[in-house]
């Protein structure tokens, strides 16, 4: 299980780059679509990782059953777990 630090920064970097994406498509408007959807794609990276983090500080070993959650399925390249 990581720490609230390491999470934290995790969630600061997704946001960050979804951030950049949002800009980005401020000024490309031939790409605007496909930028915003990246920008979504990381913004929800954050929201996973925030929702595993607190999933994994409950008491009990498994959420209840009526949580709707989901688990993220991104697992970050190996060039940016080097950079970071």
């Amino acid at each position: 299980m990581m720490n609230g630090e390491a999470v934290l920064e995790n969630v600061r970097r997704y946001r960050t780059i979804a951030s950049l994406y949002r800009q980005t498509a401020a000024f490309r408007p031939h790409q605007r679509e496909s930028l915003l959807a990246q920008a979504a794609e990381w913004e929800s990276r954050a929201v996973a990782e925030l929702e595993d983090y607190f999933i994994a500080r409950q008491v009990p070993s498994q959420p209840p059953a009526n949580m709707n959650y989901h688990t993220p399925s991104y697992t970050p390249p190996a060039w940016q777990m080097a950079a970071a």
